[in-house]
């Protein structure tokens, strides 16, 4: 066979790079005057589809040119641009042919995460079920049947200096915010990882701000949910290899608003945002709340209610300060190992480490009743927000709002929470103010969700 000096040199090229590997295949295919050879490595290749697509059309077709002229009408061609972009994809699954002194590229990956996954995060009780897939291309594809605009777009970078991972970013380009679209671009660009492995790692490198504790992009599982931001002009990115998409920007509200919202009777969504923003509340204020009013300022219950407060502390042998923290830590412990252990005993262990430790505790004198009935009230109230990423925030805020407290009572949590809401009003997402919500009307329905 001939071969042009230039193909002969990038063969000679990736087997040098490539022959160490036990993978790697380089098969010639011949027959009468047809000659061919193959480049490709076995374990990131469909078998299946390389016979059906490369190697049979080879010994069924008559020359080398209609063989060559085949290949080239297959959907699955890439572009070849450089020696290092061709290393790449063969590491991706793809294959290369070299016929009549050309190389021809074509995707025939293997795939075995293109399984389409039921929601286990963000469950709903109504509605749509079925989660993302751990393939790009699956993904972009739930998307689409979904969303039915021509004026969706799909833009597809590469993240990760050694990993490579394939990333899609999706937007309707007719109520994207040129702005934010441009932030994000400009964004995905500097990245300067050489490993990207998962959605969440991919917004934590995004951030601008190092140590912010509020999250500034959602992370979701839901395709449902994707769709609703597309609509109301927000940026979807999804990475190849994970289950999960980035929705930016994203504001407050955005984080306390639950598919079912969409579901459910208009009285019913103002009942159930309503629980949603007192259990925020009730998990901040309760622990701060508790130690500034037993240690501070008792004047401000009834004088029977602050008898019992302090008649449930007698025996107690630390201020009430050290009494909330413990046992907040505690709690802590057990939604930690709850994460951590195998599925099958995690609810079981912690459920009865709880009543175990809430029990002795009580009958040791180390905590009052009315502490164990604020710690259960407050682990309830936070998992009452929907968005796991807000759900951790307002864990660790509590913690804050419990010191100044500890501090300075009654007065110095009301500053705390003033404080609070100054901090969030100075954020914005992608030039998106994070209060935006409480000053400004919605510009659609489908914003906010």
């Amino acid at each position: 066979m001939q071969r042009s000096t230039k193909a002969t040199e990038t063969i000679r090229w990736i087997t040098k790079q490539l022959k160490p590997n036990t993978d790697f295949v380089e098969k010639n295919m011949k027959i009468e005057r047809k000659e061919a050879t193959l480049l490709f490595i076995k374990t990131v290749v469909d078998g299946d589809q390389l016979q059906k697509l490369v190697i049979k059309p080879f010994f069924e077709m008559d020359s080398e040119t209609h063989y060559e002229a085949y290949l080239q009408s297959l959907p699955s061609q890439q572009e070849i641009t450089t020696k290092e972009k061709l290393i790449i994809e063969l590491t991706k699954g793809s294959v290369i042919i070299v016929i009549r002194g050309q190389l021809i590229m074509l995707d025939v990956k293997k795939v075995n995460t293109n399984n389409v996954l039921e929601a286990a995060i963000e469950t709903t009780t109504q509605g749509p079920q079925y989660a993302f897939s751990e393939d790009i291309q699956t993904n972009i594809n739930l998307v689409r049947q979904r969303y039915h605009e021509p004026t969706l777009t799909v833009e597809i970078f590469e993240v990760g200096a050694k990993s490579h991972q394939a990333l899609a970013l999706m937007y309707d380009r007719e109520t994207v915010s040129q702005e934010v679209l441009n932030k994000v671009r400009k964004n995905l660009k500097e990245l300067k990882e050489p490993i990207i492995q998962s959605t969440v790692e991919l917004k934590r490198v995004m951030s601008k701000k190092k140590y912010t504790l509020f999250p500034k992009m959602m992370v979701t599982e839901r395709t449902d949910r994707v769709v609703y931001n597309l609509s109301g002009g927000k940026v979807v990115i999804l990475l190849d290899g994970d289950p999960f998409a980035i929705i930016a920007p994203c504001v407050f509200f955005d984080f306390l608003s639950a598919m079912d919202d969409n579901y459910y009777p208009y009285f019913v969504v103002k009942f159930l945002k309503g629980i949603r923003y007192l259990g925020m509340f009730f998990s901040l204020v309760l622990p701060g709340l508790y130690v500034a009013i037993s240690s501070y300022n008792p004047e401000i219950f009834r004088v029977q209610l602050a008898l019992s407060v302090a008649g449930s502390r007698v025996g107690i042998p630390y201020p009430s300060f050290i009494e909330v923290l413990f046992m907040l830590l505690i709690m802590e412990l057990l939604i930690e190992a709850s994460v951590r252990l195998p599925k099958v005993i995690s609810g079981t262990a912690t459920t009865v480490g709880g009543l175990i430790l809430g029990t002795a505790a009580t009958e040791a004198a180390l905590v009052s009743n009315i502490m164990i009935i604020i710690v259960s009230a407050v682990a309830i109230s936070n998992f009452a927000i929907p968005i796991n990423e807000m759900n951790t925030a307002v864990r660790v805020m509590k913690f804050v709002l419990l010191f100044i407290a500890t501090i300075s009572g009654i007065a110095g949590l009301t500053l705390g929470l003033i404080g609070l809401v100054m901090y969030l009003t100075h954020l914005n997402s992608f030039g998106e103010p994070y209060l935006k919500v409480f000053i400004q009307k919605k510009a659609n329905e489908n914003e906010g969700i």
